[in-house]
């Protein structure tokens, strides 16, 4: 895989991040009843830092925690023959909240989709919302982020790789060339 361009470095993507936490508290009036759902894994690292912002700008902390959407992908079966199921688990409630998916690149939508029924899997919100960071198009489902923190139209072959700590050790979001057309199970 090859590096074709750099489509935003650290300060773009906090000012992207600052945008989302903004549009955030707007849309639902506040942080009362919010609670950020990351998506394990850079999906985590950007959930932390918009309940960073969040704090930083109404002076709300907002629960946060992850999920592991593994045991929730419609591409289990062809991953493993026995493939074992193991229940998502919040350190808060989501009865009556409203959740906040978080997460790095939306593509087919088949990764959010797993994340809402992992979160359903959990209890019942009064609410999803998808925040990413970048929509990269081609979209398999009829999902779509109500925040992004850009639009990058990208070819099949092309991939966009987001660098963030604690998992890279520099912050950027890279457009790479893959090469080769990816299968029907990329998610």
């Amino acid at each position: 895989m090859t590096e074709k361009a750099v489509i935003m470095e650290e300060s773009a993507i906090k000012r992207a991040l600052a945008r989302i936490s903004h549009e955030i508290l707007e849309k639902n009036r506040g942080a009362d009843g919010v609670v950020l759902v990351g998506i394990r894994r850079r999906g985590s690292a950007l959930a932390d830092i918009i309940a960073e912002n969040i704090l930083k700008f109404e002076g709300a902390e907002v629960p946060c925690g992850d999920i592991d959407i593994s045991y929730y992908r419609d591409d289990l079966a062809t991953l493993s023959d026995l493939p074992v199921f193991k229940k998502a688990e919040l350190p808060f409630s989501i009865e009556g909240k409203k959740v906040i998916l978080v997460d790095d690149v939306l593509y087919t939508g088949r990764t959010a989709r797993a994340a809402i029924e992992a979160i359903f899997s959990i209890g019942r919100p009064a609410a999803i919302q998808l925040a990413i960071l970048i929509d990269r198009g081609h979209r398999e489902l009829p999902i779509r982020a109500d925040y992004v923190g850009k639009n990058i139209p990208t070819s099949h072959t092309e991939v966009i790789s987001v660098h963030i700590p604690p998992f890279d050790s520099d912050t950027a979001v890279k457009l790479m060339e893959n090469g080769e057309q990816p299968s029907s199970t990329t998610i």
